[in-house]
C-alpha cells in the first residue's frame, strides 16, 4: 500500500477503498490501527534537531568584533587595569546573553509547527463511533467532520453535507472553499482541490466524512515544516557590514602595531618601550564602545518600535526594514481585513453602493453617490431583507467589537442589512422560518419559507448563483415593488462587470407560495428576481496610505496569495499597487524555470493561487537580485518564506502562532501601516549607527596616529595606554551613545533605500574621517610638544593633549547630529541627552585633570586656565572645518 507522494484527489473512491485496504462503512479495527500506527508513526510533526545551547554560545563570541573586544581586554588585562578590563569583558558578556536568548527564541518555531496537531478527532473504529487524540490517528481512518472542527490530518472526503472548510492559513484563499466529491485532475493546484480536506484548515460550515491519506510530516502541513526546517535564516545587512568592517578594522590595527613595534626596534629603541607603544597604538585603535553603541542604539529602535506596534524579536531586524528594497506581501488578513463585505446592492433596476467595512455594521447607503433613506426604496429592503432571511449565519455584538458565527459570505448579508436598520432578532420574529432546502453544490442556490406575520402571508426567499436564481425568475421589480418585465442578458452584463472588480455576486428572488414546507418541485419557477449583492473582502484604508508611503521611499511592494486571480488583481488595484498589468497565476509560475525567476519577480507586483514552496521560491529569486526582502504574513502557509526574507514580518493578531515565531518582527495591531513606521525607525536606526561610527573612529584614527607620530619623531608618548582607555570608554559612553537617541531627520522618508552593495562607510564619511583624524593629530601633537618647550612637566603636556581629543570628540559630536546638516538643521535642543552628556563630560574631565586620586590613576596634572583657551581653539576649529566641508559639498551637489 503507497501512501507516499500519491495524488489522492486524482483517486476514485472505489480505487481509495481498495489501495488504502479498508471498509468505509466500519472503518479500521483496533488490531489493524494499531498495526498501521507502528508502520505510519503518530500523526504528529517530527521535531526538527536545532542547535546545541553550547553551539548557540559559541556562535555569539564567533565574531570578529568580539574578537577585538577580547584583544583589547586582554591588553588592558596585561596592563593591569583590572577596571578597564572588567568592563570590556562585561560588554561582551551582555552582547553574547542577548544574542543566545534571541536565537533560542527564533528557534522555537518548529515547535509551534508541533502544537498544530494537538486536536481531538471523531473517527470510526470497529464499526462505532469514538473520540481519539489527533496523534492517534492513523491512514485509512474514517474522521467525521462538522462545523468548528479543525481538520486533524490530511483527508480525502467520502461524504459531505454543505461542507465548507477555511484554507486561509494553508493556501491564502480569503473564501471558506466548498467541497465537493467529484475526481479531479492529476495536476490540480493545491487550493483547487476540491475533494480533499488538509490537516490544520478549519471547518466553516456544514458536515463531512474523510479517510486519513497522510499523517505526521507526509501532510501538507508537514512539507511546510520540512521546508521551515531547511530554510536558511539571513544575516541582516548590518550585521554582515558591521562583520565585514570588524575583520579589516582588526587586521589593520594588528598590521599598525606590528609595524610600529618593528620600525621602534630597528631604530634602537628598546623592545619593552616598543611593546608598551604598540599596545598603546592598538589600545588607542580599537573602538571599544562600539559594540555597546550598536546593541544600545538597536535596543532603543526596539523601544521606539513597540511604541507603535511593532514588537523586534532580534536586534538586528530594526536596521534591516530601513534597508528594505521590497515588500512582499501577503493579502488576506494582512493588506485586506480578512471580513467578507458587501459593497454594491442591484434592486428594482438600479445600483446602490453600501459603505464601510468589515463586519462592524457601521456605514451607508447610497444612490447615484449622495447618501439616501432606505425606507423610501421597497425593492431595496426587499432585497436585504431576504439576505438576511435566507441566511444560517450569526451577527454577534460584544462589548468592543462585533464577531460572526457561520459563513463570511452569509454574515456579510446580515452586515449589510444592519446597516439598513434590519436587525436579525427582530426581522426573524417578524418572518419566523418554517422550512428550508440547504445549500448543495450540485443546485447552487439555497431556499427558505417564511411566515409573514404582518400580513399573515407566507414567502418562499432564494439566495445563489446568478444563473440559478435566473432560471427560477420570469419577473422582476422596480424601485417602488411594482412587478416588470426581467432582462436576463442585462443582469448577466451586470454581475460580469462586478466579478471583473473581483467581486463576489449572490442574487436573491422571492416566491408568494402558501406552502407548509418546500423542496425543489415546488422552486423550478414563477419567482420574482429581487436583485444581486456583490461583496468582497476589502483592503485595509490604512494600507493604502502604506503602499502609497513605501513607494515614495523607493519601496517595492508584492502582493503574494493564494487566492483567485481576479481577486487579487482587484484587491491590488484598490491599494494603488504599481506594476499590476498582469497577475502570474501559481500555474504559470509552476511552468516556468527557474532561470526564469529573477527577471519575472521585477516586472510582476501581483502573485495568485500561490503555493507555500512557490512563495519561497520568489523571495530567493528576488535575494537573487541583491534586494533586501520583508516578507509578511499570518498563516502557517507563509512561515518558511517568512524564515528566508531578510526580515519576516507577522500579524500579532491575526496570525497564527507558527508564522510569529518564524517572523523576525510582529506588527501587534496587524496594521500595515505599522510596516511603513517600521521603515521609518529602522532607516533611522541605521542612521544613527552611521552617526556614532563616524564619529567615534576618528578618534581611534588620531590616537593612533599621535601614537605612531611619535614614534617616528623619537619622543616620548603623548598619552598613555591608561589614558586612551579612560578617552575611548568614557567619550563612548557620554557622548557617542547619546547619538542612539537622536530624533529622525525631517527628509528621512525621501530617500531611496540604501544599495545593499554599499559599503557601511561611503567616500565622502571617509575622508571626514580621515580629516578629523588629522586635525586631533596636528591639535594633541602640537599643543603637547608646546607645553614641552615651554617646560611644563611631561604629565602636564599629556594632560592637555588628552583633553584635546576629548573636547574635539565633544564638539565634533554636534557635527554628527547630521551627516549633511548642520545641527541648526536638525534643532540644537532636539536631543538634550547630547547637551547632558556634553555637560557631563566636561566636569568628569575637570575632576581627571585637578582631582588628585584621578591624577594618581591617569597620571594626569593640573595645568592653567591658558591652556584651556588653547585646547577649546583646537576644538571649535574641528567643528567649523566639518561645517564648512559639509556645507560646500551641498552647494555643489546642489549644483
Amino acid at each position: 500500500m503507497k501512501t507516499q507522494k500519491t495524488n489522492w484527489h486524482n483517486q476514485s473512491l472505489d480505487a481509495l477503498e481498495t489501495g488504502l485496504q479498508i471498509d468505509v462503512q466500519r472503518g479500521l479495527t483496533d488490531i489493524l490501527a494499531e498495526q498501521r500506527l507502528k508502520q505510519y508513526g503518530l500523526n504528529c510533526l517530527t521535531p526538527q534537531r536545532g542547535k546545541s545551547p553550547l553551539r548557540l554560545l559559541f556562535e555569539q563570541v564567533n565574531q570578529p568584533l568580539v574578537y577585538i573586544l577580547l584583544i583589547a581586554a586582554a591588553i588592558t588585562g596585561l596592563l593591569e587595569e583590572w577596571v578597564d578590563s572588567s568592563v570590556i569583558f562585561g560588554v561582551v558578556l551582555v552582547n553574547t546573553i542577548i544574542g543566545f536568548i534571541q536565537e533560542s527564541n527564533a528557534l522555537k518555531a518548529i515547535d509551534a509547527l508541533s502544537r498544530v496537531l494537538t486536536v481531538t478527532s471523531t473517527v470510526l473504529r470497529n464499526g462505532q463511533r469514538r473520540s481519539i487524540s489527533a496523534n492517534e490517528l492513523t491512514v485509512g481512518d474514517v474522521v467525521f467532520l462538522q462545523s468548528g472542527d479543525k481538520v486533524p490530518a490530511d483527508l480525502r472526503l467520502l461524504q459531505i453535507r454543505e461542507l465548507q472548510i477555511d484554507e486561509s492559513a494553508l493556501t491564502g484563499e480569503s473564501v471558506p472553499v466548498e467541497k465537493k466529491l467529484a475526481t479531479l485532475s492529476e495536476d490540480t493546484l493545491l487550493a483547487d482541490r476540491f475533494n480533499m480536506a488538509y490537516s490544520s484548515t478549519l471547518v466553516t460550515y456544514g458536515s463531512g466524512t474523510g479517510v486519513v491519506v497522510e499523517v505526521g510530516d507526509h501532510t501538507e502541513i508537514g512539507r511546510i515544516n520540512s521546508l521551515l526546517s531547511s530554510t536558511i535564516e539571513l544575516e541582516t545587512p548590518l550585521t554582515i557590514k558591521i562583520a565585514q568592517f570588524s575583520r579589516l578594522l582588526l587586521w589593520v590595527i594588528l598590521g599598525l602595531a606590528a609595524v610600529t613595534f618593528l620600525i621602534g626596534v630597528w631604530r634602537g629603541q628598546s623592545l619593552l618601550d616598543m611593546f608598551m607603544a604598540s599596545v598603546a597604538l592598538a589600545v588607542g585603535a580599537i573602538p571599544e564602545g562600539l559594540p555597546a553603541a550598536l546593541t544600545i542604539t538597536l535596543a532603543i529602535g526596539v523601544s521606539r518600535m513597540a511604541k507603535r506596534n511593532a514588537i523586534i524579536r532580534k536586534l538586528p531586524a530594526v536596521e534591516t526594514l530601513g534597508s528594505t528594497t521590497v515588500i512582499c506581501s501577503d493579502k488576506t488578513g494582512t493588506l485586506t481585513q480578512n471580513q467578507m463585505t458587501v459593497q454594491a446592492l442591484y434592486a428594482g433596476g438600479e445600483f446602490f453602493d453600501i459603505t464601510g467595512s468589515g463586519y462592524t455594521p457601521d456605514g451607508d447607503i447610497g444612490l447615484n453617490g449622495k447618501t439616501i433613506d432606505h425606507q423610501n426604496f421597497p425593492a431595496l429592503m426587499e432585497c436585504l431583507k431576504a439576505g438576511l432571511l435566507c441566511n444560517d449565519a450569526r451577527l454577534i455584538a460584544e462589548p468592543e467589537s462585533w464577531r460572526i458565527e457561520g459563513d463570511p459570505t452569509e454574515a456579510a448579508l446580515l452586515v449589510a442589512a444592519h446597516k439598513a436598520g434590519l436587525h436579525q432578532a427582530s426581522v426573524c420574529t417578524a418572518h419566523p422560518r418554517l422550512d428550508a432546502i440547504p445549500f448543495e453544490s450540485q443546485h447552487q442556490f439555497m431556499a427558505t419559507l417564511h411566515h409573514n406575520l404582518a400580513i399573515d402571508s407566507r414567502h418562499v426567499y432564494l439566495k445563489g448563483s446568478l444563473e440559478s436564481i435566473l432560471a427560477r425568475c420570469d419577473k422582476a421589480f422596480d424601485p417602488q415593488m411594482q412587478l416588470t418585465g426581467l432582462d436576463k442578458a442585462l443582469m448577466h452584463q451586470q454581475v460580469e462587470r462586478l466579478a471583473a472588480q473581483g467581486l463576489r455576486v449572490l442574487a436573491f428572488a422571492r416566491g408568494d407560495h402558501d406552502y407548509d414546507d418546500v423542496n425543489h418541485d415546488q422552486v423550478k419557477g414563477g419567482f420574482i428576481f429581487l436583485g444581486f449583492q456583490a461583496m468582497i473582502d476589502p483592503p485595509r484604508p490604512e494600507a493604502i496610505t502604506s503602499i502609497a508611503a513605501c513607494y515614495r521611499a523607493g519601496i517595492q511592494v508584492k502582493m503574494i496569495t493564494g487566492d483567485h486571480p481576479v481577486t487579487a488583481l482587484a484587491i491590488a488595484k484598490q491599494l494603488g499597487m504599481r506594476h499590476v498589468e498582469r497577475v502570474v497565476a501559481g500555474a504559470e509560475l509552476q511552468a516556468t524555470h527557474e532561470a526564469q525567476y529573477p527577471q519575472l519577480v521585477e516586472q510582476c507586483a501581483v502573485y495568485a493561487r500561490i503555493a507555500p514552496e512557490q512563495k519561497l521560491q520568489l523571495v530567493q529569486a528576488l535575494q537573487a537580485n541583491g534586494h533586501i526582502v520583508a516578507m509578511t504574513g499570518d498563516g502557517v502557509n507563509d512561515a518558511p518564506a517568512l524564515r528566508q526574507a531578510n526580515i519576516g514580518v507577522a500579524m500579532g493578531l491575526g496570525g497564527t502562532e507558527v508564522a510569529k515565531e518564524a517572523a523576525a518582527m510582529v506588527l501587534t495591531d496587524d496594521m500595515f501601516s505599522t510596516i511603513a513606521a517600521a521603515v521609518e525607525e529602522g532607516r533611522g536606526v541605521f542612521d544613527n549607527l552611521i552617526k556614532f561610527i563616524v564619529w567615534t573612529l576618528p578618534t581611534n584614527g588620531g590616537e593612533g596616529l599621535v601614537i605612531s607620530a611619535a614614534i617616528f619623531a623619537n619622543v616620548a608618548l603623548p598619552i598613555t595606554p591608561v589614558q586612551i582607555l579612560w578617552i575611548n570608554m568614557s567619550t563612548a559612553v557620554l557622548l557617542g551613545l547619546m547619538l542612539a537617541f537622536e530624533p529622525k531627520e525631517p527628509s528621512l522618508m525621501s530617500r531611496k533605500p540604501r544599495d545593499p552593495q554599499q559599503p557601511i562607510l561611503n567616500g565622502v564619511l571617509i575622508f571626514r574621517i580621515c580629516l578629523v583624524s588629522t586635525l586631533m593629530l596636528i591639535g594633541a601633537f602640537g599643543l603637547f610638544e608646546w607645553e614641552l618647550a615651554r617646560g611644563e612637566s611631561l604629565a602636564s603636556a599629556r594632560t592637555v593633549a588628552a583633553n584635546v581629543f576629548v573636547f574635539c570628540e565633544m564638539l565634533y559630536l554636534f557635527n554628527c547630529r547630521s551627516l549633511e546638516h548642520s545641527m541648526f538643521h536638525v534643532g540644537v535642543c532636539s536631543n538634550l541627552w547630547v547637551i547632558i552628556g556634553a555637560l557631563t563630560m566636561t566636569l568628569l574631565q575637570l575632576l581627571f585633570t585637578y582631582w588628585p586620586p584621578m591624577q594618581k590613576l591617569f597620571g594626569t596634572a593640573a595645568f592653567s586656565s591658558g591652556e584651556w583657551l588653547l585646547i577649546l581653539g583646537v576644538a571649535t576649529s574641528v567643528y567649523l572645518i566639518v561645517g564648512l566641508e559639509k556645507l560646500m559639498r551641498r552647494r555643489l551637489f546642489k549644483k
